[in-house]
């Protein structure tokens, strides 16, 4: 799904919305797509680029046990990466992204492998992991850039949503 970046921007800044991302795998593509956009000042805070467990570390706040336990690539790192950002930003949502855009991978986290987290103030973060597969590095990277804006538009449209009940 292509998102409509344009009405994405005009819908968030109608309902106050700001967003940040952090971003591992995709090196900052989502702060890019955003910044594209005219308009964007309003909504968008800041991004995050933390390719290295250190920058996780030291930007976000990630947990060295949680790196260590289940590795950069997965769900319980995406939380932390998407809680660390929206602390460090004081935005209203925050998606963040890790993954294996490849070559490479094991048998146990395999190329294409992203795992995403969207945390929106007060509310619990929504953790997802989906499997794009092998299908080249700048596809799993775009891929995953893809998803990670239709999740902030589905938040975006569920606060709208919300405010016209």
């Amino acid at each position: 799904m292509t998102v409509d970046l344009s009405d994405l921007i005009t819908r968030a800044s109608a309902t106050g919305v700001t967003m940040v991302t952090a971003e591992s795998c995709t090196g900052g593509m989502v702060a890019a797509a955003l910044t594209e956009i005219p308009g964007s000042s309003a909504v968008f805070d800041r991004g995050f680029v933390t390719y290295s467990n250190a920058a996780k570390i030291e930007m976000l706040g990630v947990s060295n046990a949680t790196l260590s336990k289940h590795g950069a690539v997965s769900p319980e790192v995406a939380e932390e990466m998407s809680l660390g950002a929206l602390r460090s930003s004081g935005a209203t949502m925050a998606v963040s992204i890790t993954g294996i855009a490849g070559p490479g991978g094991s048998d146990h986290k395999p190329e294409g492998r992203v795992c995403f987290s969207l945390a929106v103030s007060d509310q619990a973060p929504e953790t997802q992991t989906i499997e794009f597969g092998a299908i080249g590095r700048n596809h799993v990277r775009q891929a995953a850039c893809n998803h990670a804006l239709s999740l902030l538009r589905r938040a975006v449209l569920a606060i709208e949503n919300a405010l016209h009940k």
